[in-house]
């Protein structure tokens, strides 16, 4: 109850302080939109000059984008730390956080909240019924539990990795350039990971398996079992739950090292 109740102060907050710049808020959302609908448009552009990617069809690969956008857009609004190591650390903030009673990672992602990037969330969800409908797939009841599921492991295996880097700024001093790397290096998932060879294949798969986050768990519905990859997408929760628990490990360890910012 404590956690809840601190979470809706900051949400409140976080209202009141968009409630007074509202263009900024909308001006946010807009830019979140259109950098999406930019990497959609890349992709049915790809399309007008092939009829298949790797044996995939353009509806399929679309459908991907979708479920790819759903757990993306949370990561967004709940894990929004990618200036953690300028402000934490080199402006010393870690130390307040440290003060208060709370977990200090979940202080950090309340007061980094960034709620616009779940409407990314809410039109990959509106790309994936369309694209069901092209299709032609049959929907089940059971197909939403799955859906929930596997979104939550998608999540989880953003957070963990994303965690264990930005974590990096407890050992060492200088702000690092490889989040920006690697969240290029995730958008790789939103394709089907056959069209690489194989060794990127194995790196996205087991490495930084960012193919759990997009193409493997959305196979499960398109039902691609000649890949292989549909039969992968049940293990999404349990890889999750690793990744995680993996990169709280990381961190946890990394808070332990920390001496605070010094004079």
């Amino acid at each position: 109850m404590f956690y809840m109740s601190l979470a809706a102060e900051y949400m409140k907050n976080y209202v009141k302080t968009k409630l007074t710049y509202r263009a900024d808020f909308w001006v946010e959302v807009l830019s979140d939109l259109l950098f999406q609908a930019v990497n959609l448009i890349f992709i049915l552009i790809v399309f007008r000059h092939t009829p298949t990617l790797g044996g995939w069809t353009e509806a399929e690969v679309v459908f991907v984008y979708g479920y790819f956008m759903v757990p993306s857009g949370i990561f967004g609004a709940l894990f929004n730390i990618w200036n953690f190591s300028e402000r934490y650390i080199v402006k010393g903030e870690m130390d307040r956080v440290l003060t208060r009673p709370a977990y200090n990672l979940y202080q950090v992602l309340l007061e980094n909240l960034d709620p616009p990037s779940l409407f990314g969330s809410v039109i990959g969800l509106v790309i994936m019924i369309l694209s069901w409908g092209d299709l032609g797939l049959v929907f089940h009841l059971t197909d939403v539990l799955m859906l929930a599921a596997f979104t939550v492991g998608s999540v989880m295996i953003y957070a963990g990795i994303f965690t264990s880097l930005t974590a990096i700024s407890f050992y060492s001093d200088a702000p690092t350039g490889i989040l920006p790397l690697m969240y290029n290096i995730s958008n790789y998932g939103r394709y089907p990971v056959n069209i690489y060879n194989r060794i990127i294949r194995f790196f996205l798969t087991w490495m930084l398996p960012f193919a759990f986050v997009g193409v493997i768990p959305a196979s499960y519905f398109l039902g691609r079992n000649e890949t292989g990859l549909s039969n992968l997408a049940p293990y999404t929760p349990l890889m999750g739950v690793v990744v995680l628990g993996i990169g709280l490990f990381i961190w946890n360890h990394g808070v332990k090292r920390y001496r605070g910012a010094g004079s």
